[in-house]
């Protein structure tokens, strides 16, 4: 199984996924003027305004939850994973990645907000809406590939990484027993996540928020108590990210594709996932969601990827193999596996006796956020996939249920098992995502136009669909006209969330749908 896992994503994330979604970026980048830069404020700013309703959340607790799923292991055990492999440079092409990317956040947020559901009472939206109502019903097949994979991702093979990560890190620190590890996180999981959405959004809000800020303090901590080192790290990486350092000469190839690979899963940039999170917030307009997510790349990346990159190697705590990922090249750690323990090793060597348990409550609220993420992104996929609410109310009951089984289960397997099965989820459903974002992209342009339009006119946005023509986002239309009635955005927002209809038993068809029946 982990042989067919392994051949499987060698083909799924080899370089062509790489360079389209590179390809992507900068693309974006230039159709929408570098959002990235030219819009850091709002994207700071949007995460303060919008508040929760009875169908939504707010711009923050969406954009902590879309981190709480970005945040994980990736960011831990995922970069001493893609040092080991990739080398140094590794930690460089997560960056270009992440630069790179935050446009490609903004273009598949703000999709999953213009085309947002209200069902069940709540919002809900993600890729398998915005496939089917931006590309019309002859893609339907699409966006049931998209929601499908997605459910298999999120609840059979991604959790398997994070419970299989927190019980590394509780044994280095503790020697406490994978299986009652998974146990003890599985009941804990469906303490919370059967709270519903809101709980959800509290949870990922208060635990991503203070354990990010912390464990980047820590980091901070770290790397200044190593300050004489930090310049030739800084050559380091630069050196090697072209293969330039004689120690890393032909591994260019593989600096690249860990990197990259290693910041798609810890970001979550074109797979949708985040997308899905940013459905549900209550905003104005849908680039306020989108500019929020595309902030979360640089806070999971650039922020805490980073110190944990850093942390390693001003430490010298890692180990490299060559391209065949198995000939050391570098060995400074021996005989020890790459994964938390890397990061575990570099804070203790500075900080005695504090960096197992630290990295160990990193891992855990760090990896439970994300689990409680992928409940959320279950959860709207199913209800794309199955209209009937009372149907629905059983499979994601279920969904909860096996992917708690999948936490005790990852938890008693290999690191690079589970690794495998993590990637395996994460590519099937980013190639569908990929494939989405190209043909819809001139839609997330004119989103990120209109909303500078209306900046450059000294206003608030407030979305119109009818100003780009677009017919089938029933929430939008009614938000526009409550807007025109009270003159007030927060209160039609919030009109809308309370007292409109379910606006989907099945996705909204549009005139030209009609026509091609």
């Amino acid at each position: 199984m982990e042989t067919f896992v392994s051949k499987v994503n060698s083909i799924m994330w080899s370089l062509p996924m790489v360079v389209i979604l590179l390809l992507i970026g900068v693309y974006f980048t230039i159709r929408m003027g570098a959002p990235q830069l030219r819009l850091i404020r709002d994207m700071v700013g949007q995460l303060f305004h919008g508040g929760t309703s009875s169908a939504g959340i707010s711009s923050f607790q969406s954009f902590s939850m879309a981190l709480g799923g970005r945040i994980g292991v990736a960011n831990i055990a995922g970069v001493a994973v893609a040092i080991h492999l990739g080398g140094p440079g590794a930690l460089f092409w997560m960056w270009i990645t992440a630069i790179l990317g935050a446009p490609v956040a903004i273009a598949e947020s703000s999709l999953a907000q213009l085309y947002k559901h209200k069902v069940g009472g709540e919002y809900r939206g993600g890729p398998a809406y915005y496939i089917l109502e931006g590309l019309g019903r002859h893609w339907r097949w699409l966006a049931v590939a998209y929601a499908a994979a997605t459910v298999f991702a999120t609840t059979l093979t991604g959790p398997q990484i994070q419970a299989n990560a927190v019980t590394a890190a509780t044994t280095e620190a503790w020697g406490l027993d994978p299986l009652w590890v998974g146990i003890g996180m599985a009941v804990l999981f469906c303490v919370v996540v059967f709270g519903g959405m809101h709980r959800v959004g509290r949870v990922a809000g208060y635990v991503v928020t203070v354990m990010a800020a912390a464990y980047i303090l820590v980091g901070v901590l770290v790397v200044a108590i190593m300050w004489q080192q930090v310049p030739a790290m800084f050559g380091l990486i630069f050196s090697s990210a072209f293969a330039a350092e004689s120690a890393y000469a032909g591994m260019l190839g593989a600096a690249i594709s860990w990197g990259v690979r290693r910041a798609i899963y810890s970001t979550e940039i074109g797979t949708g996932s985040g997308a899905q999170a940013s459905a549900a917030a209550n905003v104005s307009h849908p680039v306020k969601q989108g500019l929020a997510q595309g902030f979360s790349a640089y806070i999971d990346t650039l922020f805490v990827c980073t110190v944990t990159g850093l942390m390693i190697l001003a430490t010298n705590s890692f180990n490299v193999v060559g391209p065949d990922e198995k000939t050391p090249i570098v060995t400074h750690l021996p005989g020890v596996e790459e994964g938390p323990a890397f990061t575990q090793i570099a804070i203790d060597s500075v900080l005695p006796h504090f960096g197992p348990p630290m990295v160990a409550v990193a891992v855990f609220l760090f990896a439970f956020t994300t689990l409680l993420s992928f409940a959320f992104y279950a959860e709207t996929n199913l209800a794309y996939l199955i209209p009937n609410l009372t149907v629905q109310g059983v499979a994601i009951t279920l969904a909860r249920l096996l992917l708690a089984c999948s936490m005790v289960f990852g938890a008693t397997q290999t690191s690079a098992f589970s690794w495998g099965l993590a990637d395996l989820g994460v590519g099937l459903y980013t190639w569908v995502n990929i494939l989405a974002l190209v043909l819809l992209s001139g839609m997330a342009i004119k989103l990120v136009k209109d909303y500078d339009r209306q900046r450059k006119a000294g206003e608030d946005p407030v979305f119109d669909p009818a100003v780009l023509g677009i017919e089938n986002a029933p929430l939008w239309s009614q938000i526009h006209a409550e807007y025109r009635r009270t003159g007030d955005a927060d209160a039609a927002m919030d009109h809308v969330a309370d007292h409109a209809p379910d606006t989907r038993e099945m996705p909204v068809i549009t005139p030209e749908m009609r026509r091609q029946d």
